[in-house]
C-alpha cells in the first residue's frame, strides 16, 4: 500500500508437522462444517504454518506463520517472499499464458500484434548483445555535447523520454484544490541509492555501500568508454551526496499540508530564479499554466546544485544515469553489472529473474501494455461473480465504518458530519476499467527494444500533454487488473481493487466468512482508512485538500496517531535500524483501522449469532489469523534495510501485530499481562 498503494501478501501452503498449544487444547471440540473447496487449508487458512510453541501473545506473527517462516527457503531469483510474492508469480505464470498463446498465432488483432512484437523484442537477447550501449548512444552523445547550463536543462527536460535522473523532477497530477483540472507537481530528486540516509549516514554498514556504489558506478561509466572511471564516480558520489543534503527527510515530504505550494507559471522566474523554467518545459510540451512545487527549498537547493557544480560532474552524472537506467534494456553484461550492485549487494537477490519474468513485468505497467493484457486477464481469470462478492464486501465495510464514526468519543459533532459524507462519496473500483486504454498510433518493432520503449514514452505523453488542459479522467486506473495491490486515490476519493487481488488468501467464496473479513476485508478497511489517516483526511469527499476538522477533533486525532507512529517506532528488525513510525504512520493507521473495520463488519454479518468452531479455532481467531497469514514474508536483510529506509510501510512482519491495538485480539488469544505484545488498555490506538 503506498500512501495510495497497498503492498499486501499472499499466503502459500508449506506442509510440515505443527507443535501443540495451549490455546487449542482449551477450545471446544465442536466442529462446524464449511465450504470443502476452500484452496487453503479446510476453511481458508494454512494451519501447518503456524508455530503452536509461539505463544500468540509473544510474537502473533511467529504463531501465525512460524513454521513456513523457519523452514522457508528464499528463491535465488527473491529478495521477499511472501503472501504477495506468491499472488503475483500466479498472475505473471497467467500472464506468460496470455502472451505464449498470442506469440504462437497469426490472426492477432492490432493490440495482440504490439504484445507479440514487444515480447520478440525483449526476448532477442542475440540482437541485444550485439547491440550493447548502441541503442543509447545518441542520448550519450546529447549528454557527452553538454557544455553550458541551458544544454543541461534541455537534457532535464527530456528525462521523461531517455529515462536518464534528473535533480528537478515531477509530472501531471491532480490539482489537489481542484480534482477536476490537471496540474504538473515538481519536487527534487536525482538520488541513484534509495534514500538519502544512505549518502548522510557514517555507520559502518553504509560506509561500505557507498565503496561498493562507487565501484560500481565506476564499472558502469566504463561501457560507455569514459576515462578515469574511478575518479569521476567518486565525483558523481559527492554530487549525489550534495543533492541528498539538500533534500527533505521522507517524512517530511509525505506532509500535504507542507507539499501543497501553487504558483503561476508567470511567477516562477521570481520565485524559484536561476533556473530557465520555459527551457525545461519547453522540452515536456505541457503548456503549464500553472504548477504545484512540491518540495519549495530542496528545489531551490537543486537549482543552486545546477549552476554551481562543474559541467563535467553533471555529464557524468547524467551518464552514468543514463546507463544505469537503461541497463535492463541493454546487453546482458551491462544488465548483469547492474544486477551485481542493485541485486545482490543492495539488495541480496543471489541471482538474476529469469528474463520472460522481466519481460512480463515491463510489459504489465500502465505506461506499457499493462491494459492491452489484462483485458486477455480479465476474460480469462476473473469471474463476474467476485466482483458482484466484492461489491457487497466493500458496502459492508461501509456500513461498519459509518457506526464506527457515529460511535467515536473523541469526535465530535460536526466534523462527523463531514466524516460522514467523506465515507458516502467513496467510490469502488473493483477488478478492471470501464473504459479500456486504446492504443490507436502506437507502433512497435520485433527487434527494437530501447525504440520500443521510447515509442511507449512518446505515446503516453502524447496523450498527457493533450489532456492536460482537459477536465480529469475518472475512469483513470492507476493499476492493471493483474497487478497485484490495492489503492487509494484522494483526489477523487476511490478506492481500487485489482482483479489480480481478489484471490486466495485475500478472497476466496469458498472460504470462511471470518477469513475473507480478516483478508480482503481489512485491505477494503485499509483503503478506506487512507480517506482518513493523518494525510488523506486533509481532503474532503470532493477530494479538495482542504480542513474539514474542528480543532480540537484535529488535535484529539493528532494525539492518537503521535501514540501510533510511537509504537511502530519501537520495532527494530535490524540492530540500530528502526521502522520509521511516522514515515509509516498512513500505512498503519490504514492496518489498525482496516481491521477495527473489518471485524466490525463481520459481527454484523453474523448477525447476533456466535461463529461456529472449525479445526478447533474461534471465528474471531480465524479472522486475525487471517490478517496475520496476509501479511507472512521472509526478506534478505539488505531488503529490509532498503524497506525501512526508502518504503511508506511497515515490514509485514510489523504489520501482522496490528491486532494487538483492538481488545477482541487479547480475548480471542487469551493474551495477558506479561506476554510480550501485551498493551495495557491505554496504549491501544483506537482511531476508526
Amino acid at each position: 500500500m503506498k500512501k495510495s498503494l497497498i503492498a499486501i501478501a499472499l499466503a502459500t501452503t508449506f506442509l510440515g508437522a505443527c507443535g501443540s498449544s495451549d490455546i487449542n487444547k482449551t477450545q471446544p471440540t465442536q466442529q462446524a462444517a464449511t465450504q470443502a473447496k476452500a484452496e487453503l487449508g479446510s476453511f481458508g487458512v494454512d494451519l501447518s504454518a503456524r508455530d503452536l510453541n509461539v505463544k500468540p501473545g509473544d510474537d502473533f506473527f511467529m504463531y501465525a506463520s512460524g513454521h513456513w517462516y523457519d523452514n522457508f527457503e528464499m528463491p535465488a531469483d527473491k529478495t521477499r517472499y511472501g503472501a504477495f510474492t506468491g499472488l503475483a508469480e500466479r498472475s505473471e505464470t497467467q500472464v506468460k499464458a496470455i502472451i505464449d498463446d498470442i506469440t504462437s498465432r497469426t490472426d492477432l488483432n492490432e493490440e495482440e500484434q504490439l504484445i507479440a512484437d514487444f515480447y520478440h523484442a525483449y526476448m532477442d537477447t542475440d540482437t541485444i548483445n550485439k547491440l550493447g550501449v548502441k541503442p543509447i548512444q545518441p542520448i550519450l552523445d546529447d549528454i557527452n555535447g553538454v557544455k553550458s547550463v541551458a544544454d543541461l536543462t534541455k537534457i532535464f527536460g527530456q528525462a521523461w523520454l531517455t529515462n536518464t535522473d534528473s535533480p528537478i523532477r515531477g509530472g501531471m497530477w491532480f490539482n489537489r484544490l481542484d480534482p477536476n483540472k490537471y496540474e504538473m507537481s515538481l519536487g527534487a530528486g536525482g538520488l541513484g541509492l534509495p534514500d538519502r540516509s544512505y549518502y548522510l549516514e557514517d555507520s559502518e554498514r553504509f560506509v561500505n555501500i557507498r565503496s561498493a556504489y562507487v565501484a560500481h558506478i565506476a564499472k558502469m561509466l566504463a561501457f560507455a568508454n569514459v576515462s578515469d572511471p574511478q575518479q569521476r564516480a567518486q565525483g558523481i558520489l559527492a554530487l549525489e551526496t550534495k543533492i541528498a543534503q539538500g533534500q527533505w527527510p521522507r517524512e517530511k515530504r509525505r506532509d500535504r499540508d507542507l507539499t501543497l505550494n501553487q504558483i503561476k507559471r508567470t511567477e516562477l522566474a521570481s520565485a524559484y530564479p536561476g533556473f530557465d523554467w520555459d527551457l525545461f518545459f519547453t522540452q515536456t510540451g505541457y503548456q503549464v499554466p500553472q504548477v504545484n512545487i512540491s518540495q519549495p527549498e530542496p528545489v531551490k537547493a537543486m537549482i543552486k546544485l545546477i549552476n554551481n557544480e562543474p559541467i563535467n560532474v553533471w555529464q557524468d552524472y547524467l551518464t552514468f544515469h543514463t546507463l544505469s537506467n537503461n541497463a535492463g534494456l541493454l546487453s546482458e553484461n551491462i544488465y548483469n553489472t547492474s544486477f551485481d550492485f542493485f541485486g545482490k549487494t543492495l539488495s541480496g537477490q543471489a541471482e538474476p529473474r529469469p528474463r520472460w519474468k522481466r519481460a512480463v513485468e515491463e510489459m504489465s505497467g500502465t505506461q506499457s501494455l499493462g491494459f492491452a493484457i489484462g483485458k486477455v486477464y480479465v476474460a480469462r481469470y476473473f469471474p463476474e461473480s467476485s466482483k458482484k462478492q466484492m461489491a457487497q464486501l466493500v458496502e459492508n465495510l461501509r456500513t461498519a465504518l459509518g457506526e464506527r464514526i457515529d460511535g467515536l468519543d473523541w469526535m465530535g459533532a460536526e466534523t462527523k458530519v463531514n466524516a460522514r459524507a467523506k465515507l458516502a462519496a467513496f467510490t469502488p473500483k473493483i477488478g478492471y476499467p470501464d473504459v479500456w486504454q486504446t492504443f490507436d498510433g502506437l507502433s512497435l518493432s520485433k527487434d527494437n527494444l530501447v525504440g520500443n520503449i521510447q515509442n511507449l514514452r512518446r505515446f503516453f505523453h502524447a496523450d498527457s500533454v493533450a489532456k492536460e488542459l482537459k477536465k480529469t479522467d475518472r475512469n483513470r486506473w492507476g493499476m492493471t487488473p493483474q497487478y497485484v495491490n490495492a489503492y487509494y486515490n484522494s483526489s477523487f476519493n476511490e478506492i481500487v481493487f485489482p482483479a489480480a487481488i481478489l484471490q486466495p488468501p485475500f478472497f476466496d467464496p469458498n472460504a470462511d466468512p471470518a477469513v475473507n473479513y480478516g483478508g480482503i476485508g481489512a485491505v477494503i478497511g485499509h483503503e478506506m482508512g487512507h480517506g482518513f489517516d493523518d494525510q488523506g483526511s486533509k481532503s474532503d469527499a470532493n477530494g479538495i485538500q482542504r480542513n474539514w476538522w474542528t480543532d480540537a477533533d484535529r488535535s484529539a486525532f493528532e494525539a492518537k496517531t503521535d501514540m501510533l507512529a510511537a509504537q511502530y517506532s519501537q520495532y527494530e528488525p535490524i540492530a540500530d535500524n528502526f521502522v520509521n513510525g511516522r514515515n509509516s504512520l498512513g500505512e498503519n493507521i490504514g492496518d489498525v483501522g482496516g481491521i477495527a473495520m473489518a471485524y466490525h463488519a463481520y459481527k454484523l454479518s453474523l448477525k447476533g449469532k456466535e461463529a461456529p468452531i472449525i479445526d478447533g479455532l474461534t471465528g474471531d481467531q480465524r479472522f486475525f489469523l487471517a490478517w496475520a497469514q496476509v501479511w507472512k514474508e521472509k526478506r534478505t536483510e539488505q531488503s529490509m534495510l532498503n524497506q525501512l529506509r526508502g518504503g511508506t510501510h511497515a515490514p509485514g512482519r510489523y504489520r501482522a501485530l496490528a491486532p494487538r491495538n483492538h481488545d477482541a485480539w487479547y480475548k480471542a488469544f487469551d493474551v495477558k499481562p506479561g506476554d510480550k505484545m501485551y498493551l495495557p488498555e491505554d496504549q491501544r490506538v483506537r482511531i476508526w
